[in-house]
């Protein structure tokens, strides 16, 4: 029987998706950092330097640097979802104990590793053979909700926000709420049909506080927010499209919220 032939890689590429991770600990520059460099550190890897940075509203992107290559993330919180990419050179790293720190640090409901890559790949006779382009792998997806909305035909686009720690003074200000429909409006040019409607009820302490419904040509805007969690719950839907990202980051810098999670839902 002859012996298999093995070709080489000069690099292995982990590419890992962690779903329903704390929107905390997403939003938290440093505390990503530490868990990155700690993986990085107990798989065996020599950490050379790290660079984090938080982005406005939300969100970090950081990079930890090791003599063996890299490993990188980016979190988007209102998804609760960060993307992980592990890359090294070298053949001594522990994949499975990173893996299980980012897991556990990270607090995912669930971590896949969707892509094991071998970079560089050399022939039994040493000689670096050629990559398939990337164009012959891509699947069927887009980046944009605007492509979406137009591919589907859709009828009308609804963006469910949970807005947390949100400032207690603006949430309790009934005047504050329908001037946030005004200008909520005005920024995702919408037209708005009639005055909003905010009233403040609820006899259960759990649901307290106001509630907000504004008619827009296109259909509404509604809110409701809750006293004992100083959470804000927004629900904005239109048959004319709007940019979901550009509205969920008016209402959280109107609200002062901490962070936030969203739904987005092509309607057909």
């Amino acid at each position: 029987m002859q012996t298999p032939v093995l070709n080489i890689s000069l690099g292995k590429h982990y590419i890992v998706e962690c779903y329903d991770c704390s929107v905390e600990i997403l939003n938290d520059a440093a505390a990503l950092e530490s868990i990155l460099i700690d993986a990085a550190c107990r798989a065996g890897a020599t950490v050379i330097d790290s660079t984090f940075r938080n982005f406005e509203p939300q969100g970090v992107s950081g990079v930890v640097v090791i003599a063996e290559s890299h490993l990188t993330v980016h979190t988007w919180p209102e998804h609760r979802y960060a993307a992980v990419d592990i890359f090294t050179c070298g053949s001594s790293i522990d994949f499975d104990t990173a893996l299980q720190i980012i897991e556990q640090d990270f607090q995912c409901g669930r971590l896949v590793v969707s892509g094991n890559l071998d970079r560089g790949v050399l022939d039994s006779e040493g000689t670096l053979t050629v990559a398939e382009p990337a164009r012959n792998q891509m699947r069927g997806s887009i980046q944009a909700w605007k492509a979406k909305f137009d591919s589907e035909n859709g009828w009308g686009l609804l963006t469910s926000l949970d807005i947390h720690d949100c400032d207690p003074q603006v949430i309790r200000d009934g005047e504050a709420i329908k001037r946030f429909a005004v200008e909520l409006c005005d920024h995702i040019e919408m037209r708005r049909f009639g005055d909003a409607v905010v009233v403040d009820f609820g006899e259960d302490e759990r649901v307290a506080g106001f509630s907000l419904v504004q008619l827009i040509e296109t259909s509404l805007v509604s809110g409701h927010f809750a006293n004992l969690t100083n959470n804000a719950y927004i629900d904005i839907f239109s048959c004319k499209y709007y940019e979901p990202h550009a509205a969920a980051d008016f209402c959280m810098r109107f609200f002062k919220g901490r962070n936030y999670t969203m739904n987005v839902v092509v309607r057909r």
